[in-house]
């Protein structure tokens, strides 16, 4: 099938990134359906000009110019593929709007995602990161990728273990620009439990017997302690946690204890913890914080906000002032979660 281009110039990202920040992108292509892509990559590459997709714009820093195309990735659809007494599979294009997705199965009486509620994003994007908030991550319910590989010029189907998912990483964040991802498809166990083990779910439910308590419940419950400590991005750019929870060994862990008897952290496996990076911004009194355009927000340090006028230069360097100040006082590196467009 052949379409006919007509590309964007000089188009503005301001509505495309949950940041709010001023950006211009040299080209731009909507893509509405999959077939689009091929030729899509054939321009850009004809032309000479790198590419890169964007979503919801909710996990990335934009600079003031974005040079080359942009594919703004608009495909939408939800799709039944199998609905067993065991398991349900869905297909879903990669444009859909990630918390609709998770309200639109709870409708279905499919659980299991709704830890996940409140989310912002596409559905496209969450394998990127390997979305997770609450206990559970996005990467134990994905069965498999659908993507263009514009190394190749091929379509593939990545299995769960092609995608080689570990904590907010993938490899479609070690390749980036090599995939085009179009669909993700869900597998939903019928078998379900809820998922409290986070302390705030713990105490939402604590007067509840867990055997009462069902997904939907959980999904008010996630979306409420979100709004309470999260700001709405339609308010106050932000792009929710900006950095990711630094994993270290349970020896280094035991030994900041010590001098920190007060530190959050939860287990991560039988050696590693997994610390909270809000409690180490927040010891080092980032949080709050106003430099210029930008910011800390003042109830959860992990979430750095624009309020107007500012952009990713001035963001990054108080990212860098927080990294430094963290690693001198705890001895932590903090690695940022958004993924920076050049």
């Amino acid at each position: 099938m052949n379409f006919d281009y007509k590309p964007l110039a000089n188009y503005s990202l301001e509505d495309r990134n949950t940041l709010g920040f001023e950006v211009v992108a040299e080209w731009v292509l909507p893509i509405t359906q999959a077939e689009q892509i091929p030729a899509a990559i054939r321009w850009a590459k004809n032309a000479g000009l790198s590419h890169r997709v964007l979503g919801g714009g909710s996990n990335v820093v934009l600079p003031d110019q974005l040079q080359g195309v942009t594919l703004l990735m608009d495909i939408d659809f939800i799709e039944i593929l199998e609905n067993r007494d065991s398991n349900t599979r869905l297909r879903v294009g990669a444009g859909v709007n990630w918390h609709d997705f998770v309200g639109w199965t709870l409708d279905q009486n499919y659980r299991g995602l709704e830890n996940l509620a409140l989310i912002p994003g596409t559905v496209g994007a969450a394998p990127i990161q390997n979305i997770g908030a609450y206990g559970v991550e996005v990467k134990e319910y994905i069965d498999a990728v659908e993507a263009y590989d514009c190394q190749t010029n091929q379509w593939v189907s990545l299995s769960k273990a092609d995608c080689q998912f570990s904590y907010r990483h993938s490899v479609f964040k070690d390749e980036r620009n090599r995939f085009v991802i179009t669909a993700v498809i869900f597998n939903l166990p019928k078998v379900w439990q809820p998922r409290l083990s986070y302390a705030d779910l713990t105490n939402h439910f604590a007067n509840r017997s867990v055997d009462a308590i069902t997904a939907p419940e959980i999904f008010e419950a996630v979306c409420a302690i979100r709004t309470q400590k999260l700001p709405d991005p339609k308010v106050i750019g932000n792009v929710g946690s900006f950095f990711q929870n630094p994993v270290i060994s349970n020896q280094q862990l035991q030994i900041l204890k010590e001098h920190f008897p007060q530190m959050v952290s939860y287990p991560e496996s039988a050696t590693h913890s997994k610390l909270a990076a809000g409690w180490l911004i927040d010891q080092c009194g980032f949080k709050g914080m106003q430099l210029g355009n930008v910011g800390v927000h003042d109830k959860q340090a992990l979430v750095l906000t624009h309020r107007g006028g500012g952009n990713a230069g001035e963001l990054l360097g108080l990212a860098e002032q927080i990294q430094k100040r963290v690693k001198e006082t705890f001895g932590v590196e903090l690695v940022v979660e958004p993924i920076l467009f050049t």
